[in-house]
């Protein structure tokens, strides 16, 4: 029997996923996506043509793998056409696309209350990317969700009108605007025509490639410490992207899942807002910054940078159960003369323990190693005996802290710049 890949991020996203899961892909049958919604991005250049991903399942570039959208997915049916309208018009063929019928509908009222709740919170604001993908998952637990096979149901239109009532309610009382029923109505219905021939029972689906011995990999959203659970709430996102989120959002179990790899950078980032024990606000945090061109894929948003957390990894590697790590831009942090890396916490000169509680963070300072950097240009390295030996020390100091070995070395933008150990 197949066992199931999983990548998945270890710190705050945007670790370089697609580019992973670009090269795993190429080698599966089926790709799918558990998590999260139109507030992630894979961004994966090929032949000079660079996708950006928010919902698809990026193995949709490889001909004929089959790409699933998960019923914990939240879907943005407006976004999820652009998409796939898009990825037509640079010819790819979206004829393997599938999407659950479990999977939960956003609606302008979602994006309106998302962008209403942030507005409140003042100085108290999450960061969130106002998609609507937090008040989406709100309704899914307060068993109010509209599902994307409740489109194609005669109590479609009771149900949006309901929902669009109460929120209006909500909207009326704050002083925002309402919103128009009969617009949205007919918005939906256009929309549900258009994605109808790719909906189906993902999690049958899915069943049945594994009785057929089909490779699949799951492509992991946002990352570790942006879990509800286990993330620095509320600092978060608002699903779990660790790997019990890669179960329940997908009709896998966990006899399953076989090879889990966690994506890390060479460096560290967040984007929003929350607590970042390594981050750099000073010129070398901005030159990592520029050097590793971190800005957003979906809300081009500047990145928080800084060097890499080892405490937070190891835990990332606990939770999650990483069986081997993938690290990107190596080449980016080896441009640096000196680089560190975070191998305690310590708070009032005492050594503490990792937490995601930001009250439990205040006043903890990072305890660096420092390293050797200047690695050269290492793009057209592939064997890892041929790095620089300060470069060699740098990952395999990482390798004996965490107890996990790093198998995926990038060392340039391209899909081909990897060492793969």
């Amino acid at each position: 029997m197949s066992k199931v890949t999983v990548v998945l991020g270890s710190f705050y996203g945007d670790e370089g996923k697609g580019k992973i899961i670009d090269y795993l892909g190429g080698m599966s049958d089926v790709a799918i996506r558990a998590t999260g919604g139109n507030n992630a991005g894979h961004s994966i250049e090929v032949d000079g043509v660079k996708y950006v991903f928010h919902l698809i399942p990026s193995g949709i570039l490889n001909k004929g793998t089959l790409a699933i959208i998960g019923n914990g997915v939240v879907i943005d049916p407006k976004v999820l056409i652009e998409e796939i309208d898009s990825l037509k018009e640079k010819g790819i063929d979206v004829s393997n696309l599938r999407i659950s019928t479990k999977a939960h509908i956003i609606f302008p009222y979602h994006i309106a209350m998302d962008k209403m709740l942030e507005e409140r919170r003042g100085k108290n604001k999450i960061g969130t990317t106002a998609r609507g993908i937090g008040p989406c998952y709100c309704d899914k637990y307060e068993r109010c969700g509209i599902r994307v096979e409740d489109l194609y149901s005669k109590h479609f239109k009771e149900k949006l009108k309901i929902n669009i009532e109460n929120k209006n309610q909500m909207f009326k009382l704050y002083g925002f605007p309402e919103l128009d029923f009969e617009s949205i109505y007919n918005d939906y219905q256009k929309y549900a025509k258009r994605i109808k021939k790719y909906v189906c029972d993902t999690t049958i689906l899915i069943h049945d490639m594994l009785n057929q011995d089909k490779k699949i990999i799951v492509e992991g959203a946002q990352a570790t410490l942006l879990d509800i659970d286990f993330g620095s709430y509320p600092y978060v996102t608002s699903s779990n992207p660790t790997i019990g989120g890669i179960i329940s959002g997908s009709g896998l179990n966990a006899s399953d899942i076989g090879e889990v790899y966690g994506v890390m950078k060479a460096y560290s980032s967040r984007v929003g807002e929350g607590p970042y024990i390594t981050e750099l606000k000073n010129k070398t945090g901005d030159l990592i910054r520029e050097l590793g061109h971190e800005y957003g894929a979906t809300t081009k948003r500047p990145r928080r940078c800084g060097y890499l957390d080892l405490v937070a990894l190891k835990y990332a590697c606990l939770i999650n159960g990483i069986t081997a790590l993938c690290m990107n831009h190596l080449d980016t942090i080896g441009k640096l003369p000196e680089i560190k890396l975070c191998v305690a916490y310590q708070k009032n000169g005492k050594e503490v323990n990792f937490s995601t509680n930001e009250e439990e963070l205040k006043g903890v300072v990072p305890v660096y190693e420092t390293f050797t950097g200047n690695f050269g240009d290492i793009s057209s390295i592939r064997k890892y005996k041929d790095l620089p030996e300060n470069a060699k020390k740098y990952i395999e100091r990482i390798e004996e802290y965490i107890g996990v070995r790093i198998k995926f070395i990038g060392v340039g933008a391209g899909r081909d710049e990897e060492i793969i150990r």
